[in-house]
């Protein structure tokens, strides 16, 4: 029962990632290019794998979430203030800000089935999310969202089968790494959406009092899920060429297909958006919770508490006033862009400098492949995170985004800092 539950735990990482974004992204990777960019996403679900395990053992091995453990690090004054500052603006703006998306995404899936208004279908998912989330019982929004993650699954994997490409031209998507022209933007885009700081924190906190054997198979399993469900996106998503939108994408997969193929994309497109609008504001509560409740205020910060509620509220009704307004929160997009291209290469770096430290984890730090593994995913967090920042700037100042530019600049960066962060690994190693 141990290993069932650690996998129904992990699969709410699954069902963090697996929303509308990475959907609508995915989709325009196989309608642009096919099959060929599905070595981003076998990249991606190995680097998030490797993030989450390393945030779960810290927390397990340690006691200590992440967000207590980077609080640490930076233990008192400015520094200490400006990690949690940092850390709100991109987790908790970012999930208010992404919320909307969310719940339009759930509502755009349930409207290709049900043809209902989409004004009462917002209002229907928010208040089911709402409801889920009210009750402060962990295991029952495990068990719903692994549930919603299952048929998202079946519903994707489903449609993509009859569309797969010949075995040859799979494979060479896969194991082929290679950027087609015009691609770098959703190559990026493929492996941002897979790779979240947010993820991290509630991957922390969910872990907290499990076993680290049965923790890491859950990672394995519903990860390795969550990659396979976006792969099969993209298959499904290559059934369209050129422009792609929900509708668009339906149609094709009835016309082909059979209007089965229809209602599956369209099961699969809710569950993803109506997982990620549970997910978005418990995670934003449990990041809250893991920078301001020390052993000495947990009972204050319990599911039911106020503090808790009004955390994940004002996420989820955030969110659903956008929805309802159909305005998008454009400076808050662009605030939380900036905020998780801040944060998401400071928590990668600290996490593996913290995946190394025998104070904290004794004989559980990393290992050569682990260390190896990670340093590239930081390399990678590196490149996002400037890519954020970048088209957050480029937003601001209404200019075309480079990417070529921001890669240059990732990679002297990287080049620049090698060396003082091997020096530090070696300094955390020897404790």
């Amino acid at each position: 029962m141990g290993r069932l539950f650690a996998i129904l735990l992990s699969a709410v990482i699954a069902a963090a990632f697996l929303g509308p974004g990475t959907i609508t992204t995915a989709a325009r990777a196989g309608a642009a290019y096919g099959p060929a960019l599905l070595w981003t996403l076998a990249f991606s679900t190995v680097a998030c794998l490797a993030l989450q395990e390393a945030s779960a053992r810290l927390t397990i091995v340690s006691g200590l979430t992440l967000g207590q453990a980077l609080r640490q690090r930076f233990a008192g004054g400015l520094g200490a203030l400006l990690v949690t500052l940092l850390v709100l603006g991109a987790v908790v703006l970012g999930c208010a800000a992404y919320q909307a998306g969310n719940i339009l995404g759930g509502v755009a899936g349930a409207e290709l089935a049900l043809g209902w208004p989409r004004s009462a279908l917002t209002v229907l998912t928010a208040t089911a999310a709402g409801a889920l989330l009210w009750r402060g019982s962990t295991r029952l929004v495990v068990t719903t969202l692994s549930a919603l993650v299952a048929v998202m699954g079946i519903a994707f994997l489903l449609t993509a089968l009859p569309l797969l490409p010949p075995p040859a031209e799979l494979l060479a998507g896969l194991l082929v790494p290679r950027v087609p022209p015009g691609s770098l933007l959703l190559v990026l885009g493929l492996v941002g959406t897979t790779v979240v700081p947010y993820n991290l924190f509630l991957g922390s906190g969910l872990a907290r009092g499990q076993d680290l054997g049965e923790t890491r198979l859950g990672l394995l399993v519903a990860i390795g899920l969550g990659g396979l469900i976006s792969m099969a996106v993209v298959i499904a998503g290559s059934a369209v060429g050129g422009t792609f939108d929900y509708p668009s994408l339906a149609a094709v997969l009835a016309a082909r297909l059979g209007d089965w193929a229809r209602l599956f994309f369209a099961a699969g497109l809710f569950a993803a958006g109506f997982s990620s609008a549970v997910t978005a504001p418990l995670a934003a509560a449990v990041t809250v919770r893991s920078l301001f409740a020390g052993d000495d205020r947990a009972q204050r910060w319990h599911e039911r508490s106020w503090r808790y509620r009004a955390v994940w509220l004002g996420v989820l009704a955030t969110g659903t006033a956008f929805g309802l307004s159909g305005v998008k929160p454009i400076p808050a997009i662009i605030a939380a862009q900036a905020t998780n291209g801040l944060l998401l290469p400071v928590v990668a770096f600290f996490l593996l400098l913290m995946a190394n430290d025998r104070r904290l984890l004794g004989r559980r730090v990393n290992g050569p492949l682990a260390n190896a593994l990670m340093a590239l995913v930081v390399a990678v967090t590196v490149l996002l995170g400037l890519l954020a920042l970048a088209r957050a700037a480029a937003a601001v100042l209404g200019t075309p985004l480079d990417a070529g530019r921001v890669l240059l600049v990732a990679l002297l960066l990287i080049a620049a800092t090698a060396f003082p962060v091997t020096a530090a690994l070696r300094r955390a190693r020897r404790g």
